[in-house]
C-alpha cells in the first residue's frame, strides 16, 4: 500500500508488520504523520517499524527502538577512500579486476542488464554454504525484483569481453545523503578476477562525484555473527553504526507483542554457539549434496 507517498509492505499472519519499501534509502519525512496514515489505511497492521536517517545515531522521535546497525562507508573522495580508509588487499583486488580484463560501465534499466541479471544469479543454487534463494530467476522475475527505484538508481556491470560476470544497483535516498548498495553480486567462476572489489571502487566513486556523504552495505552484522562478508565490508573501509530502529503498536495485537519481544526473529534469541553450529551442519549438507561451484 502507499502512505505519505511512499510504499509500505506489509508482512507476517500473526503479526502483521509494516515497514518501508527500501527502508535504508526511503524515510519518513514526518514520522507523526506517517504513523497516523499507516494506522488510517484501512488495513490491518499490528506494528509499523523504520530506521532512523543517518548520520544521526541517537534517538529523535518518542516511539519504542531497539538499536539496528549498518554497514557504513563516509564518503567524501575516491582518493581519500583509496589512499586512507582502506587496506592494501582491496586495491591490490582492485587493480588485478582492470589486469584481468573486467571492464566496468554504466548500463541502463533494460534488456542487456536483465539477462546479465539472470545468468548471474543462476550460476549456483548454493553461496557462502546455504541455498541460493535466487536461484532459478526468469528474466520476468529479475525485471521486476531489480527494477524499483529507477528514478534514483545507477547500475553498473562488471565485464569481461561482452559477458557480464557481476554488478551493482545503487539506490539513492530522496536527499541524497546516503545510497545503499542494494544488489551487489559477482560470479563465482570469476572471483579471481575479483569484480566485486571493482564493483565496490566503482560505488565509492560514483557516491564521491554524486557528492553523497554516505555509502551503505546494508548491515555490517547479522545476528550476532561476524562472517566473512563482515570482515570484507571492513577491509573496504565499512564501519558499524548503529542506528535506532523504531516500532510503533497500531493496536493491541502490537502492543502486547511488542512488550513480550514478539517483533524481533527467532534466530536473534538462539545462542551463537547454537546457530554457528547450525550453520556448519548445514554447510556441509549442502556441500555434500551438490556438485556445483560453491562460493565460500
Amino acid at each position: 500500500m502507499k502512505v505519505c507517498g511512499k510504499d509500505i509492505k506489509v508482512e507476517g499472519r500473526l503479526i502483521r508488520v509494516a515497514r518501508l519499501d527500501g527502508e535504508k534509502y526511503s524515510f519518513p519525512d514526518d514520522p507523526g504523520a506517517f504513523v497516523r496514515g499507516v494506522r488510517q489505511s484501512g488495513t490491518r497492521v499490528d506494528i509499523l517499524t523504520f530506521l532512523q536517517k543517518l548520520p544521526a545515531s541517537s534517538e529523535r522521535y518518542p516511539y519504542s527502538f531497539d538499536m539496528d546497525n549498518l554497514a557504513v562507508l563516509s564518503v567524501s573522495t575516491f582518493e581519500n577512500w583509496w589512499n586512507n580508509q582502506i587496506r592494501s588487499y582491496p586495491r591490490n583486488r582492485a587493480r588485478q579486476a582492470q589486469k584481468k580484463g573486467v571492464v566496468l560501465r554504466k548500463v541502463p534499466f533494460g534488456e542487456e542488464l536483465v539477462r546479465g541479471i539472470c545468468g548471474i544469479y543462476n550460476e549456483t543454487p548454493v553461496r557462502q554454504g546455504k541455498r541460493f534463494p535466487h536461484y532459478g530467476m526468469t528474466l520476468e522475475r529479475a525485471r521486476e525484483y531489480a527494477g524499483t527505484f529507477l528514478d534514483r538508481s545507477i547500475y553498473v556491470g562488471a565485464f569481461v569481453g561482452n559477458d557480464m560476470i557481476g554488478f551493482i544497483k545503487l539506490t539513492m535516498d530522496e536527499s541524497r545523503t546516503q545510497a545503499c548498495l542494494v544488489h551487489i553480486l559477482s560470479m563465482v567462476q570469476h572471483k579471481e578476477k575479483a569484480p566485486t572489489n571493482a564493483l565496490i571502487a566503482e560505488a565509492v566513486r560514483t557516491c564521491a562525484e554524486l557528492d553523497v556523504p554516505y555509502l551503505v552495505y546494508e548491515h555490517f552484522n547479522y545476528g550476532k555473527k561476524a562472517d566473512s562478508l563482515t570482515h570484507f565490508k571492513e577491509v573496504n573501509g565499512f564501519q558499524r553504526f548503529d542506528v535506532p530502529r523504531y516500532y510503533v503498536p497500531l493496536n493491541a495485537i502490537g502492543s502486547i507483542a511488542l512488550q513480550l519481544g514478539l517483533h524481533r526473529r527467532i534466530i536473534d534469541r538462539i545462542p551463537e554457539s547454537v546457530a554457528e553450529r547450525f550453520r556448519d551442519l548445514r554447510k556441509a549438507w549442502y556441500d555434500r549434496r551438490d556438485s556445483v561451484p560453491t562460493e565460500s
